[in-house]
């Protein structure tokens, strides 16, 4: 929820989804007051029970209700409690409090509205603090879109709950990439220096336009072919380390050469050890999981950087799940795990070799490949390892917290994804995991971040991806 500065303190209705998306959310309203109607407190318990994460959701928002309420009197509670965090703000407008639904609101809903759903019990509450306590601004919040439009007909003030969008619009994320005028080296050869370090090149630049850049952003001057990656920001200095070329076939990854720019960049971000997190944006066919296996089996294989490559995805089907399925951990996960393989039979080139070569490549990719499914990810800690987390835009944000604070000294944790193919309920390309983790660690030295942006699967594949 993002209220309006506009001065006026409102009285927050909230629907039983909202705690159940963020137990948190009573406090977040900043000076204003939360009003909890006696039915979102029913749903709570009836959804309390089980493993998920809603389910434990409402068993947490109940546990943060019980110690707001613990030893206060029912005409304490009748006037409002206080809310923590929720000091007096500039506009003077005071403390937000707490208040529930301590008697019946008589209130009747249209004939348009018939039954006894728990949704139009909580549009009648509303109704009723509208017409019983006028003096109150009440706004009713919820993340169902069709009690949005019911409170809408009935002339209730709604809103959706914002406080977990990472950004106003996708558009605005970080893209990782910036393309830099022509005119750069002329606006800032004065104070610009340059040296070389062990066969590579670095650029100290001086000047305004270096105050907008990231670590480890990616940079481009179009017409000269420059191409270079943020190494150090500090306001208006920086240094820029000239990036290697992947397009050239002598830089080639486990025999993957890039095929555009992005791809090259996305190459120097996953091939460099100073670099712990990387996360690649972009659309179906743009290379995202093949450059990561090249540069994971490059640096676990050859360079032994790393001890073995995990991978691991959600597993959200997207169509009709098929059932159970059968075996082991790693053998439940091979069917999600398609684009694994695949990505594996271009690098290792299988389907030209003979049955003896095949099988044992085969080996040598199981014992350093583990496919590992999330649900037993919690306790865990790898060490030396190269992670691939799959299809993280399907991810909450905090489940990616959970995956990645796994991460021990010498693992390198990769994220790939497209916000724009989201199959999970209730998340959006704001609110994913994948934006998200992109959005806030931007600013971090040790990571990096680039959208890929041209497909090169075929041109099939390009042409059902623009037309369809």
């Amino acid at each position: 929820m993002q209220h309006t500065d506009s001065g006026e303190k409102r009285t927050f209705v909230l629907d039983t989804n909202v705690l159940m998306h963020d137990p948190t959310a009573i406090f977040r309203f900043k000076e204003h007051d939360v009003y909890i109607p006696m039915i979102v407190l029913e749903e709570l318990d009836d959804n309390k029970r089980g493993t998920s994460e809603v389910a434990r959701n409402a068993r947490q928002a109940s546990r943060f209700l019980d110690d707001l309420l613990k030893g206060m009197s029912s005409e304490h509670i009748e006037q409002g409690v206080e809310l923590p965090h929720t000091s007096t703000t500039e506009n003077g407008n005071g403390i937000g409090r707490l208040l529930l639904q301590t008697q019946l609101l008589h209130e009747e809903l249209p004939n348009t509205l018939p039954g006894d759903k728990a949704d139009n019990h909580i549009l009648g509450t509303a109704l009723a603090l509208q017409h019983t306590r006028p003096e109150l601004a009440i706004t009713l919040v919820s993340k169902d879109i069709n009690l949005r439009i019911k409170a809408s007909i009935l002339g209730i003030h709604n809103e959706d709950y914002y406080n977990d969008q990472v950004l106003d619009d996708v558009a605005l994320l970080y893209a990782g990439h910036k393309e830099l005028p022509d005119s750069f080296w002329q606006e800032h050869e004065k104070n610009m220096e340059s040296w070389q370090e062990e066969g590579r090149t670095f650029y100290r630049i001086t000047g305004p336009q270096v105050a907008d850049w990231y670590p480890n952003q990616c940079l481009s001057i179009g017409g000269e072919r420059f191409e270079a990656i943020v190494r150090e920001v500090d306001e208006d200095r920086a240094i820029i380390e000239r990036s290697v070329n992947y397009l050239q076939p002598n830089n080639a990854v486990w025999g993957i050469i890039a095929r555009n720019r992005e791809q090259s960049f996305a190459l120097n971000l996953l091939m460099d050890p100073e670099i712990d997190f990387v996360s690649l944006l972009g659309m179906a066919g743009t290379g995202k999981t093949l450059l990561t296996l090249a540069a994971g089996l490059a640096q676990t294989l050859d360079n032994n950087l790393y001890n073995e490559i995990i991978m691991t995805r959600v597993t959200i089907p997207m169509g009709e799940d098929i059932g159970f399925l059968p075996g082991t951990e790693e053998e439940k996960m091979t069917p999600w795990m398609g684009a694994l393989m695949d990505n594996l039979e271009v690098l290792t080139g299988v389907e030209e070799e003979g049955e003896w070569e095949r099988a044992a490549t085969d080996a040598l990719l199981q014992n350093r490949i583990k496919i590992r499914s999330m649900n037993f990810m919690r306790g865990r800690t790898f060490l030396n390892k190269y992670i691939i987390i799959d299809e993280a835009q399907n991810l909450t944000s905090k489940q990616m917290k959970s995956l990645i604070t796994r991460a021990g000294p010498g693992t390198k944790v990769v994220c790939l994804g497209n916000v724009a193919q989201i199959d999970t309920p209730y998340l959006s390309e704001t609110t994913s995991g994948l934006t998200y983790v992109v959005d806030r660690f931007k600013n971090w030295p040790h990571s990096g971040h680039i959208t890929l942006l041209r497909g090169e699967r075929s041109r099939l594949a390009d042409y059902a991806s623009d037309n369809l």
